[in-house]
């Protein structure tokens, strides 16, 4: 790509085509962690285990007969 592709990339030329910076003190994360962190909800504790519970206590009350069942293909 040429820079008249990038309007302002002469004002950062010096550092855009720099090596990405290795650390000396922490080993790279592995990338189930990196995609962790931008994950939706990641950051709620408990989120998972509210979502299971819901679950369960959805089909309980479908078990019951208190949930009425839609297909999708009905809407």
């Amino acid at each position: 790509m040429t820079d008249r592709y990038l309007p302002g990339r002469e004002d950062y030329s010096d550092m855009l085509d720099l090596p990405r910076p290795v650390s000396k003190k922490h080993v790279p994360m592995s990338l189930e962690k990196r995609a962790a962190q931008f994950m939706p909800f990641a950051a709620l504790t408990g989120f998972e285990g509210a979502v299971q519970k819901a679950g369960l206590l959805f089909e309980e009350e479908a078990d019951r007969g208190n949930v009425e069942l839609v297909e999708f293909d009905d809407i």
